[in-house]
């Protein structure tokens, strides 16, 4: 069987020319037209723009790519096909941290937008004076990759009823999925520092008076509920709406994430996607000496679970594993990402910063690292 994948990707990349698989890696997961995206390409890749042009119409005519198709899509996107294509072309090996994708500030690398959102947790937590670093620094490039590699969401748009959902179940570690709301557009970097302020949009747990928030969360153990609830009203209205939940370890603690597992099990929930910030840490200690959670992948398939597991600090095994989610009919999938709490500045991995904010010389020395 791999033989003949391998066999049918090398007639993939025979048939379709290096532009065409250019254009066809950096199709962005929010909305942007298609002249942007190939005027991008034909500046950083000097590529004459007519090349381009022509290229995409030829991937648009495969049914490869989509612009300008529909009233309520302002943008070009990657059809079913494409991205099967896609998966099968790329290497798993392949970095994933030099790919272009749109910001709020204009192009940026992939590898560049996960430093940038590490620099701005540390700035917020340092600025609040409060704030849960350690968790927010595990998830960084599980949330980088959902935004920006694989999830379908309009920043101009927070409302659009095409988007996919994320719900933020483990809420403490809002400061990740602010800091990376504002690199999508939804609302300006400026806010970012106003993070635990009175009356600012920016809370210490997800409130849906923040654009992009889609569930109030915070309270533990209940997002995948809520998840479940949104894939069932999809699947009702015949929606492909996917629903993203991301889940603390810790949080598994809790009876109802295993009563909403049974529950998305039962209705065959194939658009909900759990993924577990597996960083082996929760508030007051290591998980496995508080309440072990291991076998954890077992538990899961006891429950019925498509499981896969991963490097979750590794953005090209988080986008392998999410894709190969997308193959899976008739049941929910969970990832578990193991990670490091803290991932990112060596002296903040494991526990010490899991409810502590930097001083202004560790502040300094972090930023420093990052640099």
């Amino acid at each position: 069987m791999e033989a003949q994948l391998d066999d049918f990707r090398q007639l993939l990349l025979r048939t379709l020319n290096k532009n065409q698989i250019l254009i066809l890696s950096n199709i962005p997961q929010v909305p942007t037209s298609i002249t942007s995206i190939l005027k991008i390409l034909s500046s950083n890749f000097d590529v004459p723009l007519s090349t381009l042009k022509l290229n995409a119409k030829i991937l648009k005519e495969l049914n490869l790519i989509n612009y300008n198709a529909t009233r309520d899509f302002r943008g070009v996107e990657l059809t079913e096909l494409g991205r099967v294509i896609l998966s099968l072309i790329s290497k798993e090996d392949l970095s994933l941290l030099g790919n272009l994708v749109t910001t709020q500030s204009g192009p940026q690398n992939l590898g560049a937008i996960i430093n940038k959102v590490r620099k701005n947790i540390l700035r917020m937590i340092a600025e609040a004076g409060s704030g849960h670093l350690g968790g927010s620094y595990s998830a960084v490039e599980i949330l980088t990759v959902l935004y920006f590699l694989r999830m379908r969401h309009d920043p101009k748009n927070p409302r659009w009823k095409r988007r996919d959902r994320f719900i933020l179940s483990k809420g403490h570690s809002a400061p990740a999925l602010y800091a990376i709301l504002a690199e999508s557009g939804y609302f300006p970097m400026t806010e970012l520092l106003k993070l635990r302020k009175f009356q600012s949009m920016l809370q210490g747990h997800p409130h849906i008076i923040t654009p992009g928030i889609d569930a109030v969360s915070g309270s533990l153990g209940q997002g995948l509920s809520v998840g479940n609830g949104m894939a069932l009203a999809a699947k009702m209205d015949g929606a492909d709406n996917k629903i993203y939940v991301l889940l603390g370890d810790g949080e598994l603690d809790e009876g109802q994430v295993w009563e909403a597992a049974m529950t998305a099990a039962h209705y065959k929930l194939d658009n909900v996607v759990a993924i577990v910030d597996r960083n082996w840490y929760q508030l007051s200690g290591r998980t496995e000496d508080i309440k072990a959670l291991e076998p954890l992948a077992d538990k899961w398939k006891a429950f019925g679970w498509n499981v896969l597991e991963i490097d979750g600090n590794n953005p090209e095994q988080i986008l392998m594993a999410l894709k190969k989610s997308a193959m899976v009919k008739g049941m929910p999938t969970i990832i578990i990402a193991n990670t490091t709490k803290g991932k990112g500045v060596p002296f903040m991995e494991g526990n010490v910063f899991s409810m502590k904010a930097p001083n202004k010389k560790e502040l300094q020395q972090a930023l420093e690292i990052l640099e």
